[in-house]
């Protein structure tokens, strides 16, 4: 939908010519009415302005609820251990939003970014686009001039509506699905399903990395001819016990067997970053995927900040996210060990089943206020954790420096220290401690 003429009245001049990043990205967020607007016709209305034809590119688009940044790192270095050369687009940011646009592994320059945001608005006109479009075009644009053989492309919301969806993928991966983002997506996971099986595409290999995929899922599959692979159907995972305890992955008709890391990210999306480079580049060695594997990290996802006591931050926000993070501190806490979590949220994410999900490990909470957009407060944020969890809590702190601070005074060294509930709390926490 077009903004009203008064917002069109009131728009901020654009930067000018050499203004800094940092001007762009606040001119970025004043330009369209409201932060999120689901809708293609926009972005694709500028982008035929900038391309006149699709990028010759190979587009691998992954969505999901959660798991996506996974994939998509995943898929980064096990392309380029293949010989290909990569985008990769992810959202949102901790740290800088560079780290959203990446070349061959390498987040791109201020220069860069400066002057596809040049042509982006000099393309747009009075098309009015949100933050997120506008960036995802501006992406483009580096990743057209650069020439890589491969975009790898995150989905920012949903998937069906998101401005990444206005390129067709060569394959698609959906991660997860799960409830999250209700007020744009819908109120069940059926529902849910639907949008995001909006990134496959009519006779084109398709990947889900969970269990249980939504029937909506499976049926636009079916109804496009696409074979979509996914655990059980396509692809085996198997977890062995014992010293060498591991999962391993066996695909439908490959003899290759492939051994996925016990690391801090989830085992699906790995196990689904795996099965597309053995469908993409299938002469790439099984040992070279596992050493490349079990390199892999990723910031913001069960990281670690901090020893004795142990630190770590994970961007786990919804209830799904906490029902995998309170699965892996299961499997690596210690006899004895106390969890001491700092916990921060925006307010439109499900806190009482967050809390809930995470209850059986954490011994105390250290609720923090973010002053954020959106960003719960102490009342509301202790109000809504209270009334699903029975942890002991030591009060809410003013701001996630506070709450980090007030755990590590409290924690023994044989304790851990957990951090998470939102990108804007990690970021936080990463700033204090690295």
């Amino acid at each position: 939908m077009s903004p009203p003429n008064d917002h069109l009245a009131r728009l901020p001049a654009a930067p000018g010519e050499g203004a800094p990043l940092a001007d762009w990205l606040t001119y970025l967020e004043s330009i369209h009415p409201t932060e999120i607007d689901l809708g293609l016709d926009r972005v694709m209305v500028v982008f035929r302005r900038l391309f006149r034809r699709n990028p010759r590119a190979r587009i691998l688009t992954v969505g999901g609820t959660n798991g996506k940044g996974s994939t998509v790192v995943a898929l980064e270095h096990l392309l380029a251990c293949a010989g290909r050369t990569t985008g990769a687009y992810t959202s949102p940011h901790l740290q800088k939003y560079n780290e959203r646009v990446r070349i061959n592994g390498a987040d791109v320059s201020d220069d860069t970014l400066v002057r596809a945001f040049e042509s982006v608005e000099s393309a747009r006109g009075a098309v009015s686009l949100t933050y997120f479009e506008f960036g995802t075009l501006a992406a483009f644009i580096v990743f057209n001039e650069s020439g890589v053989d491969d975009w790898v492309l995150e989905v920012g919301l949903g998937g069906r509506l998101d401005a990444v969806n206005i390129l067709d993928a060569d394959l698609a991966i959906i991660t997860s699905v799960d409830l999250d983002h209700m007020a744009f997506l819908g109120n069940d996971v059926e529902t849910i399903g639907f949008e995001k099986a909006g990134i496959l595409r009519a006779n084109r290999p398709a990947i889900f990395a969970d269990v249980d995929p939504p029937r909506s899922v499976l049926q636009q599959a079916s109804a496009q001819n696409i074979r979509l692979l996914r655990p059980g159907a396509g692809y085996q995972l198997a977890r062995s016990s014992g010293q060498d305890a591991a999962t391993r992955l066996e695909i439908d008709g490959d003899p290759t067997r492939i051994r996925l890391p016990d690391l801090g990210l989830p085992v699906n999306s790995l196990a689904a970053a795996v099965v597309a480079i053995r469908m993409l580049e299938p002469e790439l060695p099984a040992g070279v995927i596992e050493h490349t594997l079990g390199n892999l990290s990723l910031a913001g996802r069960f990281e670690r900040l901090g020893e004795s006591p142990l630190v770590i931050a994970d961007v786990g926000h919804n209830p799904h996210a906490a029902r995998w993070l309170s699965a892996r501190i299961s499997a690596i806490r210690k006899p004895g060990q106390r969890v001491l979590a700092v916990y921060g949220a925006l307010a439109d994410k499900d806190v009482e089943n967050v809390t809930a999900a995470m209850a059986k490990q954490v011994d105390q909470w250290f609720p923090a206020a973010l002053d954020v957009p959106r960003g719960l407060g102490c009342d509301e944020l202790t109000s809504r954790m209270s009334m699903r969890n029975n942890a002991a809590s030591c009060g809410c702190s003013g701001s996630v420096a506070e709450a980090v601070s007030a755990a590590l005074s409290e924690a023994l060294e044989s304790d851990m220290v957990l951090i998470f509930g939102s990108f804007f709390t990690v970021a936080a926490a990463r700033e204090i401690l690295m």
